[in-house]
């Protein structure tokens, strides 16, 4: 029963279809090897209501769903998690002077190294997507594949017409010579504005409002690629995606 006891669980093991149970475990974030096995043996670990006590016992992973101390674990060979953030979180791993926002994850999402895709201001609230799937947040945020990013912006003053043209022709950054377009822009009330961007700029919204004459008060992102944010899902708590097609508009919540 000897294994090799590391701390990090590989993304090849996950993604075959058969593990033993401690593996299983590991590859989604529950420990080293040898806390999985505990976990086990301890009988804290249930499939289909019939508690677990062989840790290499072999289990099917499509579809398999855990019960790991009372708490229901559907498995995922890659975490794929839309979040509702909220003010006052950064997206980082080390953050500076707020909390970050992967502590409002469970551990074993800690664990397998999920990172955001992307980032929100820590005063910025709405939908952010968090994965361990590199391979995915090269996707999502290279600048060439331009993926939609929808933010609802309440600004200081009255939105005027001048200022919504002028976004949509584009604005010059003090970093960045060749004007910085939106994909679409709207008026949203008096001072409101429906803003849809293809790239991701530091402070981008903020700074190209702050070029045409008005400031963002406020900022929330409703939408990302095909996905918008659940209106049931709080600030502050989370959901997993099934698989990446959130590009392609067929991805799927649970």
């Amino acid at each position: 029963m000897a294994r090799k006891n590391s701390g990090t669980p590989p993304a090849t093991a996950s993604a075959r279809s058969t593990l033993a149970l401690a593996d299983a475990l590991f590859s989604q974030g529950f420990g080293t090897r040898r806390e999985c096995e505990g976990l086990v043996l301890a009988g804290l670990v249930r499939l289909n209501g019939r508690t677990m006590l062989e840790p290499y016992e072999p289990v099917t992973t499509a579809g398999l769903l855990l019960e790991v101390e009372g708490v229901a674990w559907p498995f995922h060979a890659q975490a794929l998690i839309l979040m509702h953030k909220p003010a006052g979180f950064e997206c980082s791993r080390k953050p500076t002077a707020w909390p970050s926002v992967l502590t409002l994850l469970p551990a074993p999402l800690r664990r397998r190294d999920v990172q955001p895709v992307g980032r929100l201001d820590v005063d910025t609230t709405g939908l952010l997507l968090l994965t361990d799937d590199g391979a995915l947040i090269h996707r999502l945020t290279h600048p060439k594949r331009h993926v939609p990013k929808v933010y609802q912006v309440r600004t200081a003053r009255p939105v005027e017409d001048t200022q919504v043209e002028r976004l949509r022709a584009g604005v010059v950054l003090h970093d960045d010579p060749s004007p910085v377009k939106v994909l679409a822009c709207e008026r949203s009330g008096e001072c409101g504005l429906r803003m849809t961007l293809g790239e991701g700029k530091y402070h981008q919204v903020k700074r190209m409002v702050a070029a045409v004459g008005n400031h963002v008060e406020a900022l929330h992102r409703s939408d990302f690629g095909a996905l918008s944010l659940p209106a049931d899902l709080p600030a502050g708590q989370w959901r997993w995606l099934e698989g990446p097609q959130v590009i392609t508009g067929s991805t799927s919540t649970s």
